[in-house]
């Protein structure tokens, strides 16, 4: 009985120290890494020597959604 204790709340204890260890992973990754957002998508067309429309910038944006949905 006291075994089956100590292992329940060891699990416990790793799936907590685990969750909490992922989330300042993806915390650091996304700080390091922002997602794509329509200005980012606007400077880089800008700088290709494209000047972009608000049409082309949302057409980009919803292929960009669809291939992440994949």
């Amino acid at each position: 009985m006291m075994y089956f204790l100590v292992g329940i709340l060891a699990l416990a204890a790793g799936v907590a120290l685990g969750f909490f260890i992922a989330r300042k992973y993806m915390m650091s990754y996304l700080k390091k890494n922002p997602p794509v957002n329509e200005q980012m998508l606007k400077m880089m067309m800008m700088q290709m020597g494209m000047k972009p429309s608000q049409k082309k910038i949302n057409q980009m944006m919803n292929a960009m959604n669809k291939q992440q949905g994949k």
